[in-house]
């Protein structure tokens, strides 16, 4: 582990001023660790990787990045504006907000050169990221020509390209195909084992064992209500259907309706 690297101590944010999204939140990420932030929807996973990318800042609360109070003013510096948004890479939920160039390759070069980044190192990164995320013959497409999967490989691979330390997810396997999503859980474990922290929030639970060693559990209340290894978290059935993680199938068998627990899995077809 390389340290802490972000801290939140009671950290609260609401938008427009009067509709809660985070309350009274305290929360540790160290430097080379692999966390998942679940949760119902509604509970707050997306307002915090917004919180962490320094979209957004707290109502009220402190949030630290790097061993610094991060408030807005500091972004203001050009030094550590430039050196944050190196280290720290965003996913978004929607690849629509994120892809905006004529073609794909344009879309992955673009974090780079805008970080200052050397041609022939942009140019090396792009083919082994194109290889690796199976996009290469989508290089001169135009993002709003690819399907949901591809559109989150091309994604992925212009916050990778800027190689950041740490990598924000929010639902990257949401809607894929589960050979998409298992290409995407891969990459993920890759980046972690070559050091990078990964922070995924879903409330998908069929990756979070291998993608997530310590889970962080969001309730109604937009409160972190358990911080645990992910083992302990998802074989506790009664905690996660006290909190909507996992719901109620009925199937039928032999003339007879049977009901179970069922997890939240994007890929299950019902």
């Amino acid at each position: 582990m390389a340290g802490v690297f972000f801290e939140l101590e009671r950290v609260s944010y609401s938008y427009l001023g009067k509709i809660p999204a985070l309350c009274a939140v305290d929360l540790a990420i160290a430097g080379g660790s692999k966390v998942a932030i679940i949760g119902a929807n509604g509970t707050g996973k997306s307002t915090l990787l917004t919180m962490l990318d320094a979209l957004i800042f707290p109502d009220k609360g402190i949030i630290r990045a790097f061993g610094r109070e991060l408030k807005e003013s500091l972004l203001d510096e050009p030094g550590f504006a430039r050196e944050f948004r190196k280290k720290v890479g965003f996913v978004f939920q929607n690849s629509d907000i994120q892809l905006f160039c004529p073609t794909v390759k344009e879309d992955i070069i673009f974090g780079p050169l805008q970080l200052g980044a050397p041609a022939d190192k942009i140019n090396e990164r792009l083919d082994e990221l194109a290889d690796i995320l199976k996009i290469t013959h989508l290089l001169e497409r135009s993002p709003h020509q690819l399907s949901i999967g591809e559109k989150k490989k091309v994604a992925i691979a212009s916050v990778l390209a800027i190689n950041p330390e740490v990598l924000l997810l929010d639902e990257p396997t949401a809607g894929l195909d589960p050979q998409t999503a298992r290409d995407i859980v891969d990459i993920l474990l890759a980046e972690n084992e070559n050091g990078k922290t990964i922070v995924t929030a879903t409330h998908d639970l069929h990756n979070v064992g291998e993608i997530a060693d310590t889970v962080h559990v969001f309730g109604a209340d937009k409160k972190i209500i358990r911080s645990a290894a992910s083992q302990e978290v998802l074989s506790d059935q009664g905690f996660l259907e006290a909190h909507n993680l996992v719901h109620l199938h009925r199937h039928k068998h032999e003339d007879k309706v049977h009901i179970h627990p069922h997890r939240h899995l994007e890929h299950h077809q019902e």
